[in-house]
């Protein structure tokens, strides 16, 4: 029968077609960019968590990504002005994949310790209420896109500014600015 003769190397063919890309090298070795992700873990996952339970992600000193913050007063409306500085670093967009990825996540907002904003942008308006009167510790820590905490040397990637909120003062236009004193971050 030479139909039977015909059909194992037809299927031979076949088999091999459909599995002959699967497995052999990286997307990149076939031509496909994607979006520069590299498959590779990044860094080394440490037993410290922050405060909310979330592991440190150690990475090298040198490259490591980095963050500063500036508050400034809203005269507009008892609010605060955020402002984001970082460096080797790049603000995932909304849908991206839970995968770290060097030097790229989103940024945590906290005041006194607790979030009050995840960011994708460099810039936050922070409401006058969650900054009531008195002495407050606003601070911006890096986290990979998979929940983990960028750190270096053990400690979070992160900057610290101090604000002093008071009762909201007068202006001579007329309008209030919260009686505050603003700072840049410190690491």
């Amino acid at each position: 029968m030479s139909w039977s003769r015909a059909l194992l190397p037809a299927l031979a063919v076949c088999a091999l077609l459909l599995a002959g890309p699967a497995g052999c090298g990286s997307a990149d070795a076939h031509g496909h960019k994607g979006d520069g992700v590299s498959p590779s873990p990044v860094g080394k996952v440490l037993d410290e968590t922050d405060e909310q339970g979330r592991h440190y992600r150690e990475v090298d000193k040198k490259g490591a990504p980095g963050v500063g913050v500036e508050v400034e007063p809203d005269a507009a409306d008892d609010s605060w002005d955020v402002t984001l500085t970082v460096h080797d670093f790049r603000f995932s967009p909304a849908g991206a994949k839970p995968v770290a990825v060097a030097g790229r996540g989103t940024v945590r907002l906290l005041v006194d310790g607790r979030t009050v904003a995840r960011l994708r942008v460099p810039e936050y308006h922070l409401a006058g209420a969650l900054v009531p009167h008195g002495t407050h510790h606003v601070t911006a820590r890096l986290y990979a896109d998979d929940g983990t905490v960028w750190a270096v040397h053990g400690k979070p990637v992160e900057s610290t500014a101090d604000i002093t909120a008071s009762s909201a003062q007068a202006t001579p236009d007329g309008g209030k600015v919260p009686g505050s004193t603003s700072a840049q971050g410190t690491k």
